[in-house]
Protein backbone atom coordinates (compact mmCIF):
# COMPACT_ATOMS: atom_id res chain seq x y z
CA UNK A 1 0.00 0.00 0.00
CA UNK A 2 1.53 3.52 -0.95
CA UNK A 3 2.11 5.75 2.50
CA UNK A 4 -0.18 9.12 2.29
CA UNK A 5 1.39 12.36 0.69
CA UNK A 6 3.41 13.50 3.23
CA UNK A 7 1.79 17.17 3.18
CA UNK A 8 -1.73 15.29 4.04
CA UNK A 9 -0.67 13.25 7.16
CA UNK A 10 1.17 14.47 10.54
CA UNK A 11 2.85 11.22 11.36
CA UNK A 12 4.56 10.91 7.57
CA UNK A 13 5.17 14.98 8.42
CA UNK A 14 6.94 13.70 12.01
CA UNK A 15 8.87 10.88 10.40
CA UNK A 16 11.63 13.04 8.95
CA UNK A 17 14.10 13.78 11.91
CA UNK A 18 14.88 17.69 10.55
CA UNK A 19 11.29 18.01 10.51
CA UNK A 20 10.74 16.92 14.64
CA UNK A 21 14.54 19.24 15.18
CA UNK A 22 12.36 22.14 13.83
CA UNK A 23 9.33 21.44 16.24
CA UNK A 24 11.59 21.41 18.94
CA UNK A 25 13.06 24.78 18.25
CA UNK A 26 9.72 26.07 17.83
CA UNK A 27 8.56 24.76 21.50
CA UNK A 28 11.06 27.54 23.13
CA UNK A 29 8.61 30.48 20.54
CA UNK A 30 8.20 32.02 17.19
CA UNK A 31 11.44 32.05 15.41
CA UNK A 32 12.42 33.27 11.49
CA UNK A 33 13.35 30.67 9.02
CA UNK A 34 17.15 32.28 8.99
CA UNK A 35 17.95 31.71 12.82
CA UNK A 36 16.14 28.00 12.34
CA UNK A 37 17.76 26.92 8.96
CA UNK A 38 21.34 28.43 11.05
CA UNK A 39 20.70 26.52 14.20
CA UNK A 40 20.15 23.26 12.00
CA UNK A 41 22.67 23.68 9.38
CA UNK A 42 20.47 23.75 6.51
CA UNK A 43 19.98 26.11 3.97
CA UNK A 44 17.32 28.83 4.02
CA UNK A 45 15.56 26.54 1.24
CA UNK A 46 15.78 23.49 2.65
CA UNK A 47 14.05 24.74 5.83
CA UNK A 48 11.44 26.86 4.29
CA UNK A 49 10.52 22.80 2.42
CA UNK A 50 10.18 21.88 5.81
CA UNK A 51 8.45 24.50 7.37
CA UNK A 52 5.93 24.57 4.51
CA UNK A 53 5.03 20.58 5.15
CA UNK A 54 4.51 21.23 8.99
CA UNK A 55 2.53 24.30 8.10
CA UNK A 56 0.16 21.80 5.87
CA UNK A 57 -0.53 19.08 8.46
CA UNK A 58 -1.36 21.43 10.80
CA UNK A 59 2.10 21.76 13.14
CA UNK A 60 3.53 24.82 12.54
CA UNK A 61 1.69 28.37 11.69
CA UNK A 62 3.20 31.38 10.42
CA UNK A 63 2.62 35.27 10.53
CA UNK A 64 4.59 38.31 8.54
CA UNK A 65 6.48 40.46 10.71
CA UNK A 66 7.80 43.17 8.82
CA UNK A 67 10.08 41.76 5.93
CA UNK A 68 10.58 38.27 7.69
CA UNK A 69 8.29 35.62 8.48
CA UNK A 70 7.92 34.01 11.80
CA UNK A 71 7.42 30.48 12.20
CA UNK A 72 5.64 29.20 15.65
CA UNK A 73 4.58 25.63 17.27
CA UNK A 74 0.74 24.59 16.97
CA UNK A 75 0.45 21.91 18.87
CA UNK A 76 -2.50 21.05 18.70
CA UNK A 77 -1.54 18.97 15.61
CA UNK A 78 0.11 16.77 17.73
CA UNK A 79 -3.20 15.43 19.40
CA UNK A 80 -3.30 12.48 16.97
CA UNK A 81 -0.12 10.92 17.59
CA UNK A 82 -0.34 11.80 21.28
CA UNK A 83 -3.48 9.48 21.43
CA UNK A 84 -2.00 7.07 18.93
CA UNK A 85 1.27 6.13 21.19
CA UNK A 86 -1.22 7.16 24.50
CA UNK A 87 -2.21 3.55 23.80
CA UNK A 88 0.94 2.24 24.42
CA UNK A 89 1.55 3.92 27.07
CA UNK A 90 -0.44 1.06 29.40
CA UNK A 91 1.39 -1.63 27.64
CA UNK A 92 4.92 0.10 29.10
CA UNK A 93 3.23 0.74 32.60
CA UNK A 94 1.95 -3.03 32.97
CA UNK A 95 5.24 -4.13 31.92
CA UNK A 96 7.05 -2.36 34.15
CA UNK A 97 4.80 -3.21 36.89
CA UNK A 98 5.27 -6.98 36.09
CA UNK A 99 9.20 -5.60 35.86
CA UNK A 100 8.34 -4.48 39.62
CA UNK A 101 7.08 -7.52 40.56
CA UNK A 102 9.52 -9.83 39.86
CA UNK A 103 12.42 -7.52 41.48
CA UNK A 104 10.57 -7.39 44.47
CA UNK A 105 10.35 -11.41 44.28
CA UNK A 106 13.78 -11.56 43.99
CA UNK A 107 14.90 -9.10 46.80
CA UNK A 108 12.44 -11.34 49.36
CA UNK A 109 13.62 -15.20 47.65
CA UNK A 110 17.48 -13.36 48.90
CA UNK A 111 16.31 -12.63 52.15
CA UNK A 112 14.97 -15.58 53.24
CA UNK A 113 18.04 -17.92 52.07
Amino acid sequence: MARAATTSDVFNAIAEPQRRELLVLLRAGERPVTELAQELGMTQPGASKHLRVLREVGLVRDRKAGKQRLYGLDARGLRPVHEWTGGFERFWNESFDRLDAYVQDLKQARQEE
